[in-house]
């Protein structure tokens, strides 16, 4: 019984793995357009002109009187746009600048039998000249120094349960919770650890937005690493999938919006508390080697792995994908802000403003001590690369930049292999 349950633990693993795998960027389309910037690296200088061609093909074939839609200007701001144009040979060009650093990208829909297929490409104009609109408080340090304080006068009381269904021969695998910021408010996650007796290193991963399960990760764990994967909502990980499409729709809709005008009750003081008090939580495993912890994570998860390195100096090593919630007040400043675009179509309501700068990944990207590996795409149209370079020019402490230019919110398998192995060899000493 005991091979059975380890060998269906491991096709479960292959099978969530496959799935990852398959939906980790997009699927092949009948229609394919493709949008390509002159310059091989889509780095321009200020005031250069950057030079787009824009290619429909069907069939490995330029389409003959493709119909396109288009918008073009500054991402996320375009100035143009027009619908209905007729590519007689499948093909056009455009023409775009910056007159000061940021993003210029042409996207474009290709429309055939009532369908879209879409398009984009980006150019960079000096990006690693873009600095921050958001304000940095002056009282931002102690602020969450005493609210970390706070949090830490609860008890952890932490509960752990062995799945036996998820354990494989090499890694154990548990269902545990511990106590975030208030009596009975929990954060809860997967464990995964070695089987084999010793001290490990270890890796916290943080979620991406949104509500869902979780399977841990007892392959990394089987490489000598502990790997805690928590969620952020103060329920169980390991519910039936309906549960957290309910919330999704019902309860935590919009979850980032929740006080969004007060700092002290918004909906992600207790979601960074939580993010410590995981480390904390990590500091009591007896398998914890006691020094070695790293935290990795993408899209609002690439937004926690600042966060986390940037309160937590026990933080070691920090690895993101494409973080989120850089730079909010970009849209009120005529650019681009960040995930979840709090301020792109509506005027912020009175303290609005004030409240997200203590939320924003920009200034805790400006207290990182420790090394940090970051990796996006040019054509992200959820974390805007303005966003991103925003916080990520701030960082004073060491740190590295893998561009894998035309992906958008998603990422070749290579991407998370180069990531994933950055942070290991990190905490390996390598």
């Amino acid at each position: 019984m005991k091979n059975f349950l380890a060998k269906t633990g491991s096709l479960l693993l292959l099978l969530i793995a496959i799935n990852i795998t398959a939906w980790s960027q997009p699927g092949s389309m009948l229609i394919k357009v493709i949008v390509s910037p002159d310059h091989k690296d889509w780095n321009y200088k200020v005031n250069e002109t950057a030079k787009f061609t824009v290619q429909v093909f069907q069939n490995g074939n330029l389409l003959d009187n493709a119909v396109i839609d288009y918008e073009a200007g500054p991402e996320m701001i375009p100035d143009q746009k027009k619908e209905g144009l007729v590519l007689k040979n499948g093909k056009t060009e455009f023409t775009g600048t910056m007159k000061t650093p940021g993003f210029y990208r042409v996207r474009v829909w290709a429309v055939a039998d009532g369908k879209r297929y879409e398009g984009l490409g980006t150019a960079g104009f000096e990006p690693e000249k873009i600095q921050p609109t958001v304000k940095d408080p002056s009282d931002f340090d102690s602020f969450w120094s005493n609210a970390i304080s706070e949090a830490r006068k609860i008890n952890l009381d932490p509960k752990i349960t062995l799945m036996p269904e998820r354990c494989t021969s090499e890694a154990n695998v548990y269902h545990i919770s511990f106590q975030n910021d208030a009596a009975g408010s929990r954060i809860y996650g997967i464990l995964a650890m070695p089987k084999k007796a010793g001290k490990y290193p270890a890796i916290l991963r943080v979620p991406g937005a949104g509500i869902r399960p979780y399977a841990g990760d007892p392959r990394i764990a089987s490489q000598g690493f502990i790997t805690l994967e928590i969620g952020i909502h103060g329920i169980p990980v390991n519910l039936d999938q309906q549960v957290y499409e309910n919330l999704m729709a019902g309860a935590l809709s919009s979850y980032w919006t929740v006080k969004m005008n007060d700092k002290n009750t918004h909906y992600y003081k207790r979601v960074f508390l939580g993010c410590v008090k995981a480390v904390d939580f990590i500091y009591t495993l007896p398998e914890f080697d006691g020094n070695n912890i790293g935290v990795t994570g993408g899209s609002q998860g690439g937004a926690l792995t600042i966060i986390t390195a940037g309160l937590d100096k026990r933080i070691k090593y920090a690895a993101g994908l494409y973080p989120a919630m850089c730079d909010a007040t970009g849209y009120l400043n005529k650019r681009a802000g960040g995930w979840p675009h709090y301020f792109r179509t509506e005027q912020p309501k009175p303290n609005e403003v004030e409240t997200l700068a203590y939320f924003d990944v920009v200034n805790f990207a400006r207290r990182i001590t420790m090394p940090v590996y970051l990796t996006w795409g040019f054509n992200d149209v959820t974390c805007p690369p303005t966003s991103m370079y925003s916080a990520y020019n701030v960082i004073t402490a060491p740190k590295e930049l893998k561009l894998w230019l035309e992906t958008g919110h998603w990422t070749f398998p290579e991407e998370t292999e180069i990531l994933n192995n950055w942070l290991t060899a990190k905490l390996k000493g390598k």
